[in-house]
Order: C-alpha cells, then sequence, then structure tokens
C-alpha cells in the first residue's frame, strides 16, 4: 500500500498520548503502516551488558527511543495548520504530492 507521509515530512500527532507534538518523520513502513516521528511517542528499553563480545562491549542500561505510529495518527504540517494530502499530475506527466488546504505542491 502507497502511503501519503513520506520520510522527512514535518507532521503533527492527531490521536493518543503524544496528540498536538509535531516533528519530523524518521522512517515509514508501507506494509505494516507505520511511521517513526523524531521525538514523539517515546519508548524506555532495558538493555543488557554484552558479556560475549570483548572487542563490541555494548554497555548495559536504559535507552530511550521512538517506537512507530501508525499512519493514520499523524497529519502533514503546513505552516502552523494541519493538512490533508492529494495528487494532481502536471503537464509534463509527473505525479506530485499537493497540499488540500492550499493546493500548493509539497
Amino acid at each position: 500500500m502507497k502511503l501519503k507521509i513520506k520520510k522527512g515530512d514535518e507532521v503533527v500527532v492527531i490521536a493518543g498520548k503524544d496528540k498536538g507534538a509535531k516533528g519530523k518523520v524518521i522512517s515509514v513502513d508501507p506494509e505494516t503502516q507505520r511511521v517513526i516521528v523524531e521525538g514523539v511517542n517515546l519508548m524506555k528499553k532495558n538493555t543488557k551488558v554484552d558479556h560475549q563480545g570483548a572487542r563490541g562491549a555494548k554497555q548495559g542500561g536504559v535507552i530511550t527511543k521512538e517506537a512507530p505510529l501508525h499512519v493514520s495518527n499523524v497529519m502533514l504540517v503546513e505552516g502552523d495548520k494541519r493538512t490533508r494530502v492529494g495528487y494532481r499530475v502536471n503537464e509534463d506527466g509527473t505525479k506530485v504530492r499537493v497540499s488540500r488546504r492550499s493546493g500548493k505542491e509539497i
């Protein structure tokens, strides 16, 4: 399935515990329809010390990292307001994403 949100887009969370938070999309997974947004939906993960590999001596502790969000819980931001995404085919045949709010290319 093709998603309208791409890597590098500025988005706002519209549902869930981080509602209203803005951030940049780090990665997109079209198969599971999930996106990872910078600084949003932070989860703590406990890691163990790696005793086996002496060369890559990994330090144990708690790591805070972003967890995936469903794509339906984020919307693209244009200026200060959120907007839906549409498509338009230009005269030369290229398909581009456009903002439904203003009609400008994204």
